[in-house]
């Protein structure tokens, strides 16, 4: 058995994440605080009791999800002993990725998340873009719904989910033609999503451009876990290249169909998920049902995966 770790990104936000982790696991409860001090200001208490408007603020949303992410990663690592082949994280959870990876210290991570959040919310001004789900079209059939939009604003395939789910992301004005176009081309769903900017697309930019130079301040260790890149797919090949591929994720489609089936030639075949959701479990199972994957959420699910984990190695062992 190989295992792979999989951590969420921004929607899995919801008021509570993370609370019965704090209780029950000391090293949960220092992930907490020390997010609190990098930052400045009581995250713990808006992950605990929100409230839900304020959590959905980018630069809230992702150092609360890259937080909690980690505090579920450090109560997991508590209880069972276990050394991953890879990890990787959508979009955001790429720097959590990095963070279990031991490449990004977690001050630092929390931070920069924080920031770039901030960046990406100012790229674009509210009520300009947004980002659309259109489910059950091919991947090409979705990418000539983007070209077809496109006459009418910018529209960009920004993540490939998996192959029935793929996300455009652009111009409101434009994105509004998507529905009808992906529904006449056989689409079962074009769903819009709840966020406020066209994350993965060009018109994040100066975003982009100002993330490029934050990264430029932080110092990179090694990766002793190998790290998986949205923009590619593929293994980051070494520290120096971590800070131009987390810069061009910003603006670059999230490819995680890629980023699952890297880790299946890798020959992974059990992946765990860190996060307040469940949506990457969703996907992987679209993308292989031959990987067993575990989702980490909750206290519950965090026993049953170490339950299951430790049956595996017993029976291994025997």
């Amino acid at each position: 058995m190989k295992i792979g770790y999989v951590f969420a990104g921004q929607g899995a936000q919801k008021e509570g994440m993370g609370q019965a982790f704090y209780d029950q696991f000391e090293n949960a409860r220092v992930v907490y605080d020390r997010a609190n001090l990098a930052l400045g200001y009581d995250l713990k208490t808006l992950c605990f009791n929100g409230p839900q408007t304020k959590l959905n603020e980018t630069e809230i949303t992702q150092p609360a999800i890259l937080t909690t992410s980690v505090a579920m990663l450090k109560a997991f690592e508590s209880k069972i002993n276990i050394k991953p082949t890879a990890v990787a994280g959508l979009s955001l959870g790429e720097y959590t990725a990095h963070v279990a990876s031991g490449s990004i210290a977690f001050d630092d991570a929390v931070q920069l998340v924080k920031k770039r959040g901030a960046f990406m919310q100012e790229a674009v001004p509210m009520g300009v873009g947004g980002m659309v789900a259109v489910m059950g079209l091919s991947v090409e059939d979705t990418e000539r719904v983007a070209e077809e939009a496109s006459a009418y604003g910018t529209v960009e395939v920004c993540n490939y989910n998996s192959p029935k789910q793929i996300v455009l992301g652009g111009e409101l004005k434009a994105l509004d033609k998507v529905e009808s176009i992906a529904k006449e081309a056989g689409a079962k769903r074009a769903l819009p999503l709840p966020v406020s900017a066209p994350f993965h697309t060009s018109m994040l930019k100066p975003a982009e451009e100002q993330l490029a130079a934050e990264l430029e301040t932080i110092r990179f260790g090694e990766m002793k876990v190998p790290v998986i890149s949205n923009v590619n797919g593929r293994i980051v090949p070494s520290e120096n290249h971590i800070p131009n591929y987390l810069a061009k994720q910003v603006t670059s489609a999230v490819r995680w169909i890629e980023c699952i089936e890297s880790m299946t030639a890798m020959g992974i075949d059990t992946i765990v998920e860190f996060g307040p959701g469940t949506a990457l479990s969703s996907f992987i199972a679209k993308i292989n049902r031959k990987i067993k994957v575990l989702s980490i959420n909750d206290i519950d699910s965090l026993n049953q995966a170490v339950d299951y984990l430790s049956a595996q190695h017993q029976e291994r062992a025997i």
